[in-house]
């Protein structure tokens, strides 16, 4: 393990989550001006089996994976083979049913495209058929009007912008993530696990269902979750009113499987596979918005690419930092607010910095940069938060490394 004197206090923090027993295994790395200052792994990847946790254990990071697949599409926009100002329908001409002709690629990239859940049920046969899942969306009408509003599009973000990149390239976000991120640049990072590295993945423990009666104190509902985890549809009520009003919808919310926001995250059903997200068919089937499996220094070093300029144009950067929604969210209870592909501060994305961007996991999971400050920051674990008190693992960990600056 590795880290700088100047951010003691970071270990000190990491230290102390598994000393609370918040932590069973997880890892943090930090770069600074593009040089690593941090790189810390500690407890088990397997808790059936006692599986220490290694340098190089990788975890499953769910919604990190957003962030990967818009850098994607952006890498296409400087080549000029996307617009992201172009109908959908130009790169994808079934698209264009159920009244969707006028949706753009950028309100795919910002959850403003109304196409948060996949209406029918997805069979299990099909979770690995990225382009039948899109299929199914591209028949659908939208839930409002696109461009309208946005809400969180938990899973359906992968599919979507997945396929615009299929059509433009003929290949997956997996395969164009690995040739074109992962591998010139040496990252611990896969849309898509090779069997090799699913054997020595961290197995996930879930999370508690959430409890209506109470929150832990001192935490802050929906914090660095998927992003937070908890929310509510926009037929159950909006985003607003007094905290404990909030509070109530959100756990009445995560508690009803006929909410938006559980429908949003649980179809394709992970659930119905033995194992959730350890089963080995969610860890190589690569969904775009939901799939990668990462390193701590694997996912921080995809952010020290970014703000470096080694993966995109500085100017394309800035402009998909520039937020395109900031607000109620149709899915998600809370205030959220997106770039292109990107979270930005917000209160589901909190943070000690206006220049921060990145994008948090279900569970805990967060991916980092800050091109102000020259921060590239990368979290996984293996236990899983509660969905309704958030975590606050991964903010104190931030928090920590802002404090050592």
């Amino acid at each position: 393990m590795h880290c700088d004197p100047r951010f003691s206090r970071v270990r000190e923090v990491f230290e102390r989550n598994f000393a609370d027993g918040e932590e069973l295994g997880a890892a943090f790395a930090v770069y600074l001006d593009g040089e690593p200052v941090v790189d810390l792994w500690d407890g088990v990847a397997d808790r059936h089996t006692g599986r220490a946790w290694e340098r190089d254990t990788p975890a499953f990071a769910y919604s990190c994976t957003k962030a990967l697949t818009a850098a994607v599409l952006l890498r296409l926009v400087e080549q000029g083979l996307v617009d992201v100002r172009a109908p959908v329908a130009a790169y994808w001409p079934e698209f264009a049913a159920g009244g969707k002709a006028a949706v753009t690629v950028e309100h795919l990239l910002s959850h403003q495209a109304g196409l948060p859940v996949v209406a029918e049920p997805v069979p299990v046969e099909e979770f690995e058929d990225q382009p039948a899942i899109a299929a199914r969306l591209a028949g659908q009408e939208p839930l409002w009007e696109p461009g309208s509003a946005h809400g969180y599009h938990a899973l359906t973000y992968g599919f979507l912008v997945g396929e615009v990149i299929r059509r433009v390239t003929g290949k997956s976000v997996g395969e164009l993530v690995a040739a074109e991120i992962a591998g010139p640049l040496d990252l611990e990072l896969w849309v898509g696990a090779p069997e090799e590295v699913i054997a020595r993945t961290a197995r996930l423990k879930a999370r508690e269902r959430p409890d209506a009666t109470k929150t832990p104190a001192g935490e802050r509902p929906g914090t660095t979750g998927a992003p937070s985890g908890t929310g509510t549809g926009a037929t159950e009520g909006q985003a607003g009113g007094r905290p404990d009003d909030v509070l109530a919808r959100m756990v009445q919310a995560a508690l009803d499987p006929h909410s938006l926001m559980n429908r949003a995250l649980g179809n394709p059903g992970i659930h119905l596979l033995k194992g959730g997200a350890n089963n080995p068919v969610i860890l190589r089937a690569g969904w775009p918005a939901a799939g990668v499996v990462t390193t701590a220094r694997g996912l921080a070093g995809f952010y020290r690419a970014l703000i470096s300029g080694d993966l995109l144009r500085q100017e394309t950067l800035t402009e998909a930092l520039r937020p395109r929604v900031n607000g109620p969210d149709r899915v998600l209870l809370l205030d959220t607010s997106f770039g292109l592909g990107f979270m930005r501060p917000s209160l589901t994305f909190p943070t000690p910095s206006p220049t921060a961007f990145g994008h948090s996991g279900m569970g805990g999971s967060i991916g980092w940069g800050d091109p102000g400050r020259g921060l590239a920051i990368g979290y996984v674990m293996n236990r899983m938060a509660d969905a309704v008190s958030g975590n606050l693992r991964a903010l104190r960990l931030v928090q920590s490394v802002y404090d050592s600056l």
